[in-house]
């Protein structure tokens, strides 16, 4: 194996546990039922979760979901992403790109899937408080989050969204909320406005973010060299793109600052998606496989 396809598979396996890309839930997406699925194959949500710009926007978001005191107690006590964070990277992974890619069919059966871990996520704190994995509320706080981090990171490092026009982020925010309705989130933003409401109305019961978090969000164990080089700009421009509800919270800038310093960063950080989507191709393995069952593109080289 070349360095190129070294780094290529390195990489691979980290964000999906396979050096292939291609674990079996994502040759599911290819195998499992027809049709376009829950999302428009040309939409927006597609563009959006088929972007490199979702591993910044990814780091932004768990920093809000770790501003969530009831949200993180239910990682810290019932994951073990401390000691293997690939492996929970992964599990997310899975349920974004099998909503997002795959048949109608196999997206309400990885819903169930995750309906059914989110029943045994659940106990209380020190002080009192409960927290439940499948508690409505809890899910829309983890949804805003993921959803805010990703709009911004693809405003902010991602493709061009030109071609969808001005309001693409208001027809984001509106369909990905299926998602989290057939998890059992209510009262859901339909647009980047009433996200931002939504978001800021959560601040009487936010905290900040611990510092074991900060300090392993910055730096998770098991990067090589290159690869820590890589994800400190991904780190550093996830730090500018958190809404300014959680920034503070978080202690980083937040994507209100506007210094010369925060701009020259996400410059960075863009080059860098640049540089990993050419050593990647155009579209992750989880896209290819939906576009092999669309009988829209290729077959995967895992197909031949």
């Amino acid at each position: 194996m070349n360095p190129f396809d070294a780094a290529r598979a390195a990489f691979r396996g980290r964000v999906s546990g396979d050096p292939t890309g291609a674990p079996d839930w994502v040759r599911e997406i290819a195998t499992v039922g027809s049709g376009d699925g829950w999302f428009d194959p040309d939409g927006v949500v597609w563009r959006v979760h088929g972007d490199l710009s979702t591993l910044v926007g990814g780091v932004a978001a768990l920093l809000g979901q770790g501003a969530h005191p009831l949200a993180l107690a239910g990682v810290q006590r019932h994951s073990a992403y401390r000691e293997d964070p690939w492996k929970r990277l992964a599990g997310t992974a899975r349920w974004l790109v099998v909503s997002t890619f795959g048949s109608a069919e196999l997206a309400e059966r990885e819903s169930g899937r995750v309906r059914g871990m989110h029943t045994r996520v659940k106990g209380t704190l020190p002080d009192g408080r409960r927290y439940s994995a499948g508690d409505p509320d809890l899910l829309r706080w983890v949804h805003l989050a993921f959803t805010d981090a990703f709009l911004a990171a693809q405003t902010a490092v991602g493709r061009s969204m030109s071609r969808y026009g001005p309001r693409w982020g208001d027809e984001y925010v509106a369909d990905w909320a299926r998602s989290a309705q057939r998890l059992g989130a209510t009262d859901l933003p339909r647009s980047r406005t009433e996200l931002a409401e939504a978001i800021r109305a959560y601040r009487p019961v936010l905290e900040p973010v611990p510092d074991d978090l900060l300090t392993f969000l910055q730096g998770p164990p098991g990067l090589s060299a290159p690869e820590k080089v890589v994800y400190a700009g991904f780190s550093a421009g996830a730090a500018r793109l958190v809404s300014p509800t959680i920034a503070p919270l978080a202690r980083v800038p937040g994507r209100g600052s506007r210094s010369a310093r925060d701009r020259a960063q996400l410059l960075v950080t863009e080059a860098q998606l640049r540089a990993l989507n050419l050593a990647l191709g155009s579209h992750s393995p989880s896209e290819e496989a939906a576009r092999w069952r669309l009988g829209t593109g290729p077959a995967p080289a895992w197909a031949a």
